[in-house]
């Protein structure tokens, strides 16, 4: 027999480690760079688990027992993690690569599975009910080790907020003293046990309200122990590494899978529904002004293949320039404009992140652009343009070749291949998240079915 605490179902356990290292605190950051990597995967894995919690309790009122016993094993992971870490610096054991209980470490955390769970208040607990809590939460831990995540709704701990603060503090006395300050640590398990208790509640494993008290120490005060039967044997637990793996390798490709997917669905949408009556689609309009005879936009590289390919001179189809004055605009191979700007006064344009700038170069007026036969192609107010392989430059100037161009632009283009290349990305986004659901669901199912043949084995 052994004993289970009572009270609040999310217990929260820690106690502080004698003769802590005065400098170990410093480099623990680093240490812990494996445990972030695994935990980023596995927060994955428990952001799909808690979205199909969600309908599962809404229409069961029950929360599939796997999948709460993999929730809570990230939920224990990442508690262990920032206890070494920055959110309590309470213990130099480094922690177990572990979903289980590991009763022997100094920080714990068990949550009492639910039997039953309330389908209507499962639509509003994670965010409704839970928005005073997350504002106090917010104030006590700021940002990133531990989470609860449900249809978009997060809390974070990684020793951000006021848990940081105070354990910066007692890193700061280790320094100096060789000691953690008693009073100190009380209080920052205090912050840690608010907030587990409202991300245990956000990620729909409890409808027990978290009280709003603040329980210092390393054990719940005015909790009481009651008997209950030893929980299985690890090896019954279902959780198994290639589960884990399974789990994990599923969610990156249902979040792959859903990115290729959207972007070919938005490819799809655009091709459908943001086309001219000519077949183009279009940027928005830019204004441009520079105070030479010439503007000259970069260099465009083109280059889908070394082979002759048929299709590849039909990837972006017809390019069309169009200013909103009389400018004249032409379009030739970069190695041309080069020679004929040369000497001329002109202002570079680059664009980065939206903004523009220029880059002016001194000389003089230059030679009719009308009479050259470099050009690609050219017009005046508008060009149009087939595009070919190779390094393109776009010039405007004055018609008059007059200093000072100021014009609008707008870019667009036929982009033929659009089409057939959306419906490609939402096919393969569409299998990656089948396979990735596949994976998870199959796992779910086989750690299930692992713990209640554990369960038996061990009543046996």
């Amino acid at each position: 027999m052994t004993t289970a605490t009572t009270g609040y179902p999310v217990h929260v356990h820690a106690r502080l480690d004698p003769g802590l290292s005065r400098w170990l605190w410093l480099v623990k950051w680093f240490l812990a760079i494996p445990h972030y990597l695994v935990l980023a995967f596995l927060w994955l894995g428990f952001a799909v688990f808690s979205v199909v919690a969600f309908f599962a309790i809404l229409f069961t009122g029950r929360y599939p027992r796997a999948l709460f016993d993999f929730n809570v094993g990230v939920l224990r992971w990442s508690w262990r993690v920032a206890y070494y870490t920055y959110g309590a610096l309470a213990t130099d054991r480094y922690p177990p690569f572990s979903l289980g209980a590991e009763p022997d470490y100094p920080a714990t955390l068990d949550i009492a599975y639910p039997e039953h769970l309330s389908r209507g208040l499962v639509l509003v607990k994670w965010w409704l009910l839970a928005i005073p809590h997350y504002l106090i939460v917010g104030f006590f831990v700021g940002g990133g080790s531990y989470v609860a995540y449900e249809t978009g709704q997060t809390v974070y701990n990684s020793g951000g907020g006021l848990v940081g603060l105070m354990a910066f503090f007692a890193g700061v006395a280790l320094l100096f003293t060789g000691r953690y300050p008693k009073g100190l640590f009380d209080f920052v398990l205090g912050m840690d046990r608010w907030a587990l208790r409202v991300a245990a509640y956000a990620g729909l494993m409890t409808d027990t309200y978290p009280p709003f008290r603040f329980d210092t120490g390393g054990d719940e005060p005015g909790s009481t122990t009651i008997e209950q039967s030893p929980p299985p044997p690890a090896e019954h637990r279902g959780w198994t590494t290639g589960r884990v793996i399974s789990v994990v390798l599923g969610a990156l490709l249902l979040l792959t899978g859903g990115a290729i997917g959207g972007t070919g669905g938005f490819g799809l949408w655009a091709d459908s529904t943001q086309r001219d009556a000519a077949g183009f689609l279009s940027t928005g309009a830019e204004s441009f002004r520079g105070t030479g005879y010439a503007l000259e936009f970069g260099t465009l590289e083109l280059r889908w293949t070394d082979a002759d390919w048929v299709l590849a001179d039909d990837w972006l189809g017809e390019v069309r320039l169009k200013a909103d004055n009389g400018v004249f605009i032409g379009i030739g191979r970069t190695d041309d404009v080069t020679r004929y700007l040369s000497g001329v006064e002109h202002d570079e344009v680059s664009m980065a992140e939206s903004r523009v700038s220029y880059l002016h170069r001194d000389g003089g007026a230059p030679a009719d652009p009308a009479a050259q036969t470099f050009w690609a192609a050219s017009g005046t107010g508008e060009v149009t343009w087939r595009a070919e392989q190779g390094s393109w430059t776009a010039v405007v100037l004055n018609s008059n070749r007059s200093q000072v161009v100021e014009t609008r632009l707008v870019a667009q283009a036929q982009v033929p291949a659009l089409r057939p290349v959306s419906i490609g990305l939402i096919i393969g986004g569409s299998v990656m998240l089948l396979l990735g659901l596949v994976l998870m669901l199959v796992a779910a199912l086989t750690a299930g079915q692992s713990r209640r043949n554990g369960t038996t084995t061990s009543v046996t």
